[in-house]
């Protein structure tokens, strides 16, 4: 190669350098400059928030959900919307009674939004819905409340978030536009949540501003699939009510004893009678129940009426087993599954009556 080549290769591969070096110089700029914009101010935007709390779920991971929601706040102020959305339509209250339920939801408001908090919080760990159990005070009615029933006439569990839409941001505050649906009904709406801006910039969910109005669009169309399968099902109800009423009859005079002991002959009889009579009609009712189409806003209580069906067949069934072999444990257990049966019954009460007396629902005869 003579001096000249050799001198035009090595000016070639000096620019040829010399360019590399530029790109990659503005790689780096460009790097650190969308380091600066993302650390600097893209972390402090309701966006960056409302990005980490949709990771935080999809990860399942409840405490990252926590930095990004305030939970104690959202609660509290979705727990007053929906209190006074409780009594607001009960026409059979009076005055009295109104203030008197009001201030009792009052005074047991710390639990239930505790409550509430756990319950969510296990949602998005878990992956799924699970109710107080064992000796937490919200299981059964030990508050005087049944928590399942508040737990779902929130609308908690049956709504689903389709999209984050638009953010309007004014100082510290900004408002975004939550597209949700209710899944019962299908019912689509836009929840305006709020936002705020803390002391180290860090934004939060504070409170959902039209979750009463959510409330208000979607309890009506679900009270009246409500009323519409109760009218529905009134008549195998009325029927099975009358055989179920001359069973029991029958299931007090053979229980009756002098000494508090059962003969051999009496534990025969009662065990027939619950095996070839009371657990093939409350699996003959829950059956005719099954043939009557549900409206969609009345999924829960037709699931209510089959966990009651259910419940009371098992708790026959270890009494049977108890009465058969005389074991105290199988009464225990069939006892255990009578108190369940009897608390969704009451639900299932509650259910009925409170649809009679809301609003825009015919009184149920």
């Amino acid at each position: 190669m003579d001096n000249i080549t050799w001198k035009r290769n090595l000016r070639s591969r000096r620019r040829r350098s010399g360019c590399l070096f530029t790109v990659l110089l503005l790689i780096v700029i460009i790097g650190a400059a969308f380091a600066g914009w993302y650390y600097f101010f893209y972390m402090r935007t309701p966006e960056f928030a409302l990005k980490q709390m949709q990771q935080a779920i999809e990860q399942d991971d409840p405490d990252a959900f926590a930095r990004y929601v305030n939970l104690d706040i959202v609660t509290s102020r979705a727990y007053d919307d929906l209190t006074a959305d409780l009594f607001r339509y009960d026409t059979s209250l009076t005055d009295t009674q109104r203030t008197s339920y009001q201030k009792f939801y009052t005074l047991v408001k710390p639990q239930l939004t505790g409550g509430t908090i756990d319950v969510i919080k296990d949602r998005i760990e878990t992956g799924r819905w699970i109710s107080p159990s064992g000796t937490n005070i919200l299981q059964g009615h030990q508050l005087g409340i049944d928590y399942e029933r508040f737990l779902e006439r929130s609308q908690l569990r049956n709504t689903t978030l389709v999209r984050i839409g638009a953010t309007e941001r004014k100082g510290s505050s900004a408002v975004v536009d939550i597209d949700v649906i209710e899944d019962y009904t299908q019912t689509p709406f836009t929840l305006q949540v709020v936002m705020e801006q803390d002391i180290n910039d860090r934004w939060q969910i504070v409170y959902i501003r039209n979750y009463k109005d959510y409330l208000d669009t979607v309890a009506p169309l679900q009270n009246k699939d409500i009323a519409s399968y109760i009218a529905a099902t009134q008549p195998v109800v009325d029927r099975y009510n009358g055989v179920f009423a001359a069973q029991q009859s029958r299931f007090k005079q053979l229980t009756k004893t002098r000494d508090g002991y059962f003969s051999d002959a009496q534990r025969e009889a009662i065990a027939a009678l619950l095996t070839n009579e009371v657990i093939p009609t409350l699996q003959a009712y829950q059956q005719e129940l099954d043939t009557i189409e549900v409206p969609v806003g009345a999924q829960y209580l037709a699931r209510q009426r089959q966990q009651s069906t259910e419940t009371t067949i098992k708790a026959w069934q270890h009494f049977i087993t108890g009465i058969r072999e005389n074991r105290q444990s199988e009464f225990d257990t069939a006892a255990t599954f009578q108190k369940q049966e009897r608390a969704i019954d009451i639900r299932i009460s509650d259910i009925i009556r409170h649809t009679a007396v809301s609003r825009d629902i015919p009184n149920i005869p």
